[in-house]
């Protein structure tokens, strides 16, 4: 049985003006099936997935690139153009980006056994962010890494590489960890997503580092993104 009626998704995304109600509702529906815990034995390869907008074609352009883990040597890499069905409404970003994420993710050929994605999972004011959009509906492990903080309180962490505090909801609830990952840099916001706890997400971010304050899988896709929108950008 699909996890939502895959009508309802189709209507949502034709309608015009977009269904806000609606959209929230699929959201809570889908909140509920997000699964907090590891779903894997072993983690031997991941990939981080970003994606840009062409506001003037209203199209996204999505990349996705598959390393080893932990050794981070690139695999595959995948990506693809898709027009924007879905307008940018604070808090339903994931409606708006889901898509193409999903439609290149289907293009590799090596899947990854945790997609990283730019953009926040559990740590959102309805819980469910774009990593776990994506993950919920490919029923695959995810999770996500923000540059900046979207809800939540907490502790700033000690200058020191490695050094954490934990990420709380309104009603005290642990929903991500704030992450140095490099001195003197701001801290990331990491968050599970799908089919992953919070503490392999965390060790799965700093095994990641490679001296920025981004991990490399998101960090190397944001960088492939903007090489292919400037590509895109200058054959429309």
């Amino acid at each position: 049985m699909s996890l939502i009626d895959k009508d309802r998704l189709k209507k949502l995304y034709e309608s015009n003006p977009p269904l806000y109600g609606e959209a929230v509702s699929i959201q809570k529906e889908l909140k509920d099936k997000i699964v907090s815990r590891d779903e894997f034995s072993q983690v031997k390869t991941v990939a981080g997935a970003d994606l840009a907008i062409l506001k003037d074609e209203k199209k996204l352009v999505c990349g996705i690139i598959v390393f080893s883990y932990p050794e981070l040597n690139e695999i595959e890499r995948a990506w693809e153009v898709v027009d924007e069905e879905f307008p940018y409404i604070p808090g339903l970003l994931a409606f708006r980006e889901g898509p193409a994420i999903i439609k290149t993710y289907k293009k590799l050929k090596e899947k990854p056994d945790v997609l990283i994605l730019d953009g926040h999972g559990i740590a959102h004011p309805r819980g469910f962010g774009i990593a776990c959009y994506v993950g919920v509906l490919l029923n695959i492990p995810t999770m996500g890494i923000a540059k900046k903080r979207l809800y939540g309180t907490h502790k700033e962490p000690r200058d020191i590489p490695g050094s954490c505090e934990s990420l709380f909801s309104t009603n005290g609830g642990q929903i991500g960890v704030v992450l140095k990952t490099k001195k003197k840099t701001k801290p990331v916001f990491v968050s599970i997503g799908h089919k992953i706890d919070l503490s392999t997400s965390k060790k799965i971010a700093l095994m990641c580092v490679r001296g920025y304050r981004i991990p490399e899988p998101t960090r190397l896709a944001d960088k492939y993104v903007a090489e292919l929108k400037s590509e895109v950008a200058r054959n429309a």
